[in-house]
């Protein structure tokens, strides 16, 4: 056997090139994510974009004016020839995509280059004018926004903390035991310190060798801020700032794949596009990030070495042993598809590596969905104006030596920096460019970027009206033909000096392997529909009510009474456990357990997802004909509020009739006015 930790063992070739894999019912598109040495591995940066001047005797050049002809009777003549998307006798310029980058931060450098090579507008100090795109460096808050579009979801920053994320995959780890595997057993501190107690006696009375380690993760930290392992729950460290600090415990994974003898983990950046629909894109290439020590397995000695055990590069670019990297494939911090090329090189399925990582982040998004949708009405409700989002996150993932992914966490704000401080004498630090950083980050930028171009739209039909229209010889003509015909094409669009898009999409592409994890999704819509108030997080006890009549779920078993003590019960333990006290109701996670119970209660003999999945479509039948009701009743009023319009038949004057409702209220203004006017 091959002792623990250690790399796997070479096997054969495979017989297909490295590369990402698809899913099992569709052919793989992924090629470019194990590159050839020579190309990504090496850290080849971009091709830059051509600069380009003033085409000769452009628009507006004098030269132009001569080869109109004299008078306006040739001017007339060209424009009545001219293509569309030309108007007034002047190619209709590109339209510039516009940036608001006041707020970026520190992504602030990655922003810019990718700005200059798509040639958008920046407005680096904010725009008294909408700007096209808001790029926010925190949060969908940094600045009040009203259109356009915002790379912040407003309740991401909320929603990937780490209590917040465990709680949502907990939830479909209930549902969907085998499909949530790749997330470590986690409990919940302080409130589940009992349980996580009682657990470990009973695992290990039931395993006497099993010999854990656990690691603590406080549930606002960042950059491994107050993480710790223990060995035994008696460990945690419970004094002090725990009740206003909560933290999250978790099995330590400790046979991690290692290479060169070093832990490592992996930063993938993943651009969530849109949730409705659910557009999820991956990026080809991400970052890989080492430990500084050689690893060993945990033991009491080693538990305080966080140079060992912890791949946080803001942690390890403090240990003497950590380096710079210089290419992609040497470092504390090289590109993952360097080490996937390593990997194939020894027979390492990198495609069935590539299916799995695929189907943790579609599974992992699944998860967050359905509360990110309540935080979206919250901020910006049905029918009222506001911005589009889209929002670029980091997910950490560590290989174990089987090659089993497992999400470590999600970062709602990666870093985007494209340097680092170098110390050039003791307490002097300079910032130095880092060529794996910028590779990356500034593609993963710029392509998120394209995908959410406000004018593509646009464009495809600009290009579809061109079609139309044939071009006139004599134009041609008169247009001198350019010199190089990829500068020519790079004018007629700036995109055509860029790489090929280093985001690849895999939902909805391979949402039909996931379309059956969506249960949790669909409860969310039952609960944003019974909100009642707009804007609205939690549910109040008028508003479950009304979820149970309409659906028809009380009954001789079930009364109302037994709906309102169900809501009671739930709502109070959730609300003590300090879940957003902004708001009094149930919240979104109580009101999935208030529906596992009802399913539970109704459904006895299936498993549970199977009874979720028949309590909700009973649900929407039933809301379905209610809907329908409604609409035939709308519709019978609007036909006889049409049968009573005015009409003159034969000189006979018919007047609508008036609600008597509408009668009262408007002979009560009458004699209040004609009171005014007597007291006047």
């Amino acid at each position: 056997m091959e002792p623990a930790g250690t790399e796997p063992e070479s096997r054969p070739p495979a017989q297909e090139p490295p590369g990402s894999t698809a899913l099992p019912s569709e052919e793989p598109e992924w090629g470019e994510a194990a590159p050839e040495p020579q190309q990504e591995a090496e850290g080849v940066p971009p091709p830059a974009p051509v600069a380009l001047g003033r085409r000769p005797n452009g628009p507006g050049s004098k030269g132009q004016a001569k080869r109109g002809g004299a008078g306006k009777g040739a001017r007339g003549k060209r424009g009545s020839t001219r293509r569309a998307g030309e108007e007034g006798g002047r190619p209709a310029r590109r339209p510039h995509v516009t940036v608001d980058s006041s707020k970026a931060k520190t992504s602030l450098e990655a922003l810019k280059i990718s700005l200059r090579q798509l040639r958008w507008k920046e407005f680096p100090f904010g725009r008294r004018l909408p700007c096209d795109i808001y790029w926010h460096g925190v949060s969908f808050h940094d600045n009040d926004t009203f259109s356009g579009q915002v790379n912040k979801f407003p309740g991401m920053t909320e929603m990937v903390r780490k209590i917040t994320l465990s709680r949502a995959v907990r939830t479909m780890q209930n549902l969907f035991p085998e499909e949530y595997n790749f997330y470590p057993h986690s409990w919940i501190l302080p409130e589940e310190f009992p349980l996580f107690v009682a657990e470990v006696r009973m695992m290990k009375d039931n395993d006497p060798p099993w010999k854990p380690t656990f690691i603590v993760k406080p549930d606002g930290g960042c950059q491994g801020d107050g993480i710790y392992l223990i060995k035994d729950p008696s460990d945690i460290r419970l004094a002090g700032n725990l009740q206003s600090r909560p933290a999250v415990v978790q099995e330590y994974i400790s046979k991690p794949l290692l290479i060169d003898k070093l832990k490592f983990d992996i930063r993938l950046y993943v651009l969530l596009k849109s949730l409705e629909p659910l557009e999820i894109y991956i990026a080809k290439d991400g970052l890989s990030r080492f430990c500084t020590e050689p690893y060993q397995e945990p033991t009491l000695k080693n538990l305080h070495q966080v140079f060992m055990h912890l791949t946080n590069y803001s942690l390890n670019i403090h240990s003497g042993n950590f380096i710079h990297s210089e290419n992609v494939n040497t470092g504390s911090k090289r590109t993952f598809s360097s080490i996937l090329y390593r990997l194939s090189s020894k027979g390492i399925d990198i495609k069935k590596l590539w299916s799995d990582i695929i189907s943790l982040v579609i599974k992992t998004v699944i998860a967050l969905t359905p509360e990110l949708k309540v935080y979206y009405q919250s901020d910006i409700p049905a029918g009222k104006p506001g911005p589009t989002c889209f929002q670029i996150l980091g997910f950490d993932i560590l290989l174990m030596k089987n090659l089993k992914p497992v999400l470590l966490e999600v970062n709602a704000n990666p870093s985007m920096r494209i340097e680092h401080e170098q110390e050039l004498s003791p307490g002097v630090f300079e910032n130095v460019p880092s060529p794996v950083d910028e590779e990356i980050k500034v593609a993963v930028i710029r392509d998120t970027l394209r995908l959410m171009d406000p004018h593509k739209k646009k464009k495809k039909d600009n290009q579809s009206q061109l079609s139309e229209y044939a071009s006139d010889p004599k134009e041609d003509l008169l247009e001198p033909e350019p010199t190089n015909k990829l500068e020519h094409d790079i004018r007629k669009n700036p995109e055509a000096s860029l790489p090929s898009l280093c985001l690849k999409q895999v939902f909805p592409k391979y949402a039909k392997q996931f379309s059956h994890l969506r249960l949790v999704d669909r409860m969310a819509a039952l609960f944003i529909r019974f909100l009642g108030v707009k804007g609205t997080m939690k549910l109040g006890p008028t508003g479950f009510r009304t979820f149970i009549r309409n659906c028809k779920l009380s009954n001789s078993n079930f009364s109302m009474a037994s709906a309102d003590i169900l809501y009671i019960d739930i709502t109070r333990r959730w609300n003590s456990m300090g879940i957003d006290q902004r708001e009094s109701g149930m919240c979104l996670q109580a009101f999935v357990e208030a529906f596992f119970c009802l399913a539970q209660r109704r459904y006895k003999s299936l498993p549970l997802h199977e009874q979720v999945a028949s309590l909700i479509d009973f649900c929407d039948y039933h809301l379905a004909i209610l809907d329908e009701k409604r609409l035939v009743c709308s519709r019978g009023i609007t036909e006889r509020r049409a049968a009573l319009v005015t009409c003159q038949p034969d000189g006979l004057h018919l007047t609508s009739a008036t609600p008597a409702p509408l009668l009262n209220r408007m002979t009560t203004a009458s004699k209040f006015t004609d009171y005014r006017n007597h007291r006047s």
